[in-house]
């Protein structure tokens, strides 16, 4: 199949490497990633290693193919720009799988177009951006895809065997939109916190007073949830979020190594979704505000340096 991974960065770029093997892939990164991997190929290190030639390019403007399945990897805050950049490459063939954090991308997709076509992921694989042209896989997990609407469902079974076959353990999910809620609701409960102390994850569960914080912010999360009609508990919640911080104990949250590199966090589309949903139903959210604004802090002092 013809494979455009949009936003090679570390997941991007693992899964890109993996459905190369058996796919023709492009990846569209940043410039410094791209020129790189078109040097010295693309080098992953760790859980997987492998150094690969892979077609990459830093702008939509240089494909000329029209892709079967469009990977999404993008920050959730650059959903409708890169959706929009790939639009003209969109037939109505292709299947567009969103692989991101956050609770609203697939409805920025949407908007450009029709939901028939779209998908939604959910993976636990741990990577790291070690450098232009290097990521590190630093922990093996599994992979979910499902259909957001009816319509698309059609399209999973197809998607799923493509990714089992690169070797990415994959499964269907009828529920994945619960899938997404559960992931952002763990999201929320680490990666503000993490990013705001500088720490690895598996503090969070060394410290009584930051193991009830991350307790706390799970349930209210999960009210949030529940309001909007996910299926769902806090203890369950709870126990699932010490679950990933224990397998991802010796590892910087994503939102953590942004902080560090300078760049923009997704704090917004995380703990900011909980916030602007919580509000629509009448759901207090003063932790996931708090955390809001603790991090929107953090990077506003660095920009302004």
């Amino acid at each position: 199949m013809k494979i455009l991974v949009v936003g090679a960065g570390a997941i991007g770029s693992l899964f890109g490497a993996m459905l190369s093997k058996k796919n023709d892939v492009i990846l569209l990164g940043r410039s410094r990633h791209v020129d790189a991997i078109n040097r010295n190929g693309l080098c992953v290190t760790g859980k997987t290693r492998m150094r690969i030639r892979i077609a990459a390019v830093d702008s939509a403007d240089r494909i000329s193919m029209i892709p079967d399945v469009i990977l999404l990897t993008v920050k959730s805050y650059d959903t409708e720009i890169a959706i929009k950049e790939v639009q003209p490459l969109i037939n109505n063939k292709t299947t567009v799988i969103s692989l991101q954090n956050g609770l609203e991308n697939i409805e920025k997709i949407a908007q450009v177009i029709s939901t028939r076509q779209v998908l939604a992921g959910v993976t636990t694989h741990g990577v790291i951006f070690s450098k232009p042209g290097e990521i590190i896989h630093t922990g093996k997990g599994n992979t979910l895809l499902g259909a957001p609407t009816r319509d698309a469902a059609r399209r999973v079974v197809g998607m799923v065997r493509l990714f089992n076959d690169a070797g990415i353990k994959t499964h269907a999910s009828r529920h994945i939109l619960r899938e997404l809620w559960r992931k952002a609701i763990i999201n929320s409960s680490i990666n503000p916190i993490t990013a705001f102390l500088q720490c690895k994850n598996g503090y969070l569960l060394k410290n009584a007073i930051l193991e009830h914080l991350v307790e706390k912010v799970c349930e209210e999360s999960t009210r949030v949830a529940q309001q909007n009609g996910i299926t769902i508990t806090p203890e369950d919640m709870i126990r699932r979020t010490k679950k990933v911080i224990r397998e991802t104990a010796e590892n910087y949250s994503s939102m953590a190594q942004s902080i560090q590199q300078g760049k923009r966090t997704e704090i917004e589309t995380i703990n900011g979704s909980f916030v602007r949903f919580g509000k629509h139903h009448r759901v207090q959210t003063p932790l996931n505000s708090m955390l809001l604004e603790l991090i929107l802090s953090i990077t506003s002092e660095e920009q302004s340096k």
